[in-house]
């Protein structure tokens, strides 16, 4: 780091800035002319995952920049800092561990000195349920914000197929009536189970929901015995949740080193894992665990994440982008750009370095998106023409989760063909060569150059 610990005076930076005029004027059309390998040679797997950043403003001489400016940031020591339980979570004095969510039973992660895997394995195999009049729960609402709500109601609808099709869920968060509302108006209480789910329990739209829900299920059950039958808690306090009424032995806990936007693996997730069984749940901590290993031992050059990361301090700060679009072509992701945006943006929303020094560069886009192919019929105008430079991941699955026609063919192909209009454009030769009037060709010419990344799995 430069002596005054900022980043933007290093020799990285500065050389960053250099190359950056050197890219000005240069166009995709040429950089896969000069290297018809680069859709190949610019890949990178991991685990069941396939990324193609082969389609970004980069030549090989940037990639080796921005790794450098990685590497001079202490990338690596910060990343092996968080998965020894260091406090590096320096405003509040605690670790940031939530990779611990997701260890397996003979890893020993230590926080104080206490190895916390055995707390968290505890938590995991608790869950059991049967209502209060003895009949089986067949409705789940999820009553919680923010973190609480995001990462289960997200992960529910992408795991959609893996859950149980006979019980009904449904997700709280806003202070707004209609929400809790609509969320109980057809339900039979003596069959619905509500996790509330609040690290402090003191939080005002999730505990005014719960109240609502509590008042509901008694004026249709008349006792009060059924709200701890029929309510369990997520938090940390034990005395707000039984001042509630809720019994604490229905209470799942989890740990201040586990922040919000971070907790869908922790028992936050206690909808999902009803609803996806605790197999099924198992299973996702195992692809959680995969790409935490991946994250912490491939090299920054060949590291999923990082260079992700890299790629946007790219666009940020060096070509004054301020967005980033989201876009999985699957229904079943249709959350995920919401769950990406608190995670990305309350965690980047920084206007003080780690000193209390003001930054003097960007820290994190705009994060938005919706799924494919509704957006092209939405905004992928603005993206192809406009004015701004808005970098674009695309998201998508080789084979479907459902056996409907041909959809799921036409689906990738317009993913594919998303990609290439966006990187090469249309010339206006090339419009001109359609027969196009003369007074509409302008209209008709796209510039391309649009950088984006494609990520692929097998299926969801």
């Amino acid at each position: 780091m430069a002596a005054n610990g900022r980043i933007t005076r290093t020799p990285e930076w500065e050389n960053l800035e250099s190359h950056r005029g050197k890219m000005e004027g240069v166009h995709l059309r040429e950089l896969f002319a000069e290297d018809p390998g680069r859709g190949e040679s610019l890949t990178l797997e991991a685990g069941d995952l396939y990324l193609d950043y082969s389609k970004n403003l980069v030549t090989r001489e940037t990639l080796e920049l921005l790794v450098g400016l990685a590497e001079r940031s202490g990338l690596r020591r910060r990343i092996d800092a968080m998965f020894a339980g260091e406090r590096i979570n320096v405003t509040e004095d605690r670790p940031a561990l939530h990779v611990a969510l997701r260890a397996p039973r003979d890893e020993v992660i230590e926080v104080g000195g206490e190895n916390v895997v055995p707390w968290v394995h505890g938590v995991l195999d608790r869950i059991d349920w049967t209502g209060h009049t003895g009949r089986p729960i067949r409705n789940v609402v999820n009553i919680g914000i923010g973190g609480s709500d995001l990462g289960p109601a997200m992960a529910y609808e992408a795991l959609r197929n893996f859950s149980e099709r006979a019980l009904t869920f449904r997700f709280v968060s806003n202070i707004d009536g209609t929400d809790v509302y609509e969320a109980t108006r057809d339900l039979d209480p003596q069959e619905t189970l509500f996790i509330v789910s609040s690290k402090t329990f003191t939080t005002l739209e999730t505990l005014t929901n719960a109240r609502t829900a509590r008042d509901w299920l008694l004026s249709k059950l008349g006792t009060p015995n059924a709200v701890a039958k029929h309510f369990v808690a997520v938090s940390t306090n034990a005395e707000k949740v039984a001042e509630f009424g809720i019994d604490t032995e229905n209470m799942f806990e989890f740990w201040d080193w586990v922040g919000g936007r971070y907790s869908v693996d922790s028992a936050i997730g206690l909808s999902l894992m009803v609803a996806i069984g605790p197999e099924g749940f198992r299973d996702m901590l195992d692809g959680f665990r995969l790409m935490d290993e991946h994250f912490r031992t491939a090299p920054f050059e060949r590291n999923m994440p990082v260079l992700l990361g890299l790629l946007w301090t790219w666009y940020g700060n060096f070509f004054g982008a301020e967005t980033h679009a989201v876009l999985p072509y699957s229904q079943h992701l249709e959350k995920l750009p919401a769950y990406l945006q608190q995670l990305d943006m309350e965690s980047n929303g920084k206007s003080v370095d780690l000193d209390g020094n003001p930054v003097d560069y960007q820290t994190g886009p705009v994060v938005w998106g919706t799924p494919g192919t509704n957006g092209q019929h939405a905004y992928f105008q603005l993206i192809h023409q406009g004015t701004e430079l808005i970098p674009c991941d695309f998201l998508g699955f080789v084979h479907p989760s459902h056996s409907v026609g041909d959809h799921h063919d036409l689906l990738m192909a317009n993913l594919f063909a998303q990609t290439e209009a966006l990187a090469f454009g249309k010339t206006r030769e090339e419009v001109e060569a359609e027969g196009v009037p003369a007074a509409q060709v302008d209209h008709r010419t796209f510039r391309g150059n649009h950088p984006t990344n494609t990520i692929l799995a097998s299926r969801l």
